[in-house]
């Protein structure tokens, strides 16, 4: 490819949100339509990805950091058109990347780039450094909180550390777990005052995936709720995301 893919980090201040399983169905909706997408799974230490589709991973992050494997050989292909690079579980010396791992991951996903047409980078929970460092190693930064009042006030300081240490300004924003559009709407008003007020950023609001039967009865099953359920409330959600998130348009 001769021109960079978006390479778009989705991540949470908070863990329980349905951060990963977004970016897992986000990346099916994708790639649904043709565009090659590869799903890179930043929880470095505790990897959700493989668990959440029930796959049998061989290789991860941790063989091409350590072993200098070769990238496209550690990617597996659970659908047409998507790949996915698998983090390790259990390792906990992987969840804090020393600078030059860091610098050796990114250019191995910058590598692996060349080959999609978009790269999902879904990241641990949180503000801890690898949470960091993918987050300003990616282009754009999709920020995924609930109702619930203590997401809200973890998404506020994920945005915060990245604006004031790391000078990131244009973030994404997904509700997810809503009751409906004015739930959605008036949490994501109190985080966008908050972060007009005291940061000076304008927040860019990409709507809300609502409560959905069919998400947690996916999860059992250890499959996508965007196959399991295609005509969902959430599945539905999810391509109108896809949409806004690669064109910009409602």
């Amino acid at each position: 490819m001769d021109q960079e893919p978006p390479i778009i980090a989705v991540s949470s201040g908070k863990g329980g949100v349905g951060k990963t399983n977004i970016a897992v169905n986000l990346a099916y909706a994708l790639c649904g339509n043709g565009t090659r997408v590869l799903l890179v799974d930043g929880d470095l230490g505790l990897a959700n990805v493989d668990v959440l589709l029930g796959l049998s991973v061989e290789r991860t992050i941790r063989d091409v950091l350590e072993e200098a494997a070769e990238p496209l050989d550690s990617v597996v292909y659970p659908a047409e058109n998507l790949a996915i690079l698998p983090a390790s579980s259990g390792v906990p010396e992987m969840a804090a990347l020393e600078p030059e791992q860091q610098t050796k991951l990114g250019e191995f996903i910058l590598e692996l780039s060349r080959h999609f047409d978009c790269v999902i980078l879904d990241t641990a929970a949180g503000i801890g450094s690898s949470v960091v460092w993918f987050n300003t190693f990616a282009r754009q930064n999709l920020v995924v909180l609930t109702p619930d009042p203590a997401s809200l006030t973890d998404a506020y300081a994920l945005i915060k550390v990245l604006n004031r240490h790391h000078e990131r300004k244009d973030f994404r924003v997904v509700l997810n777990l809503a009751a409906g559009d004015e739930e959605a709407a008036r949490v994501f008003e109190t985080l966008a005052r908050a972060a007009q007020q005291f940061l000076g950023l304008e927040l860019n609001y990409l709507g809300f995936i609502p409560r959905d039967p069919a998400v947690p009865a996916a999860v059992r099953k250890q499959a996508p709720f965007l196959l399991e359920s295609p005509e969902g409330k959430a599945s539905r959600a999810v391509r109108a995301l896809a949409q806004r998130l690669l064109t910009g348009r409602p």
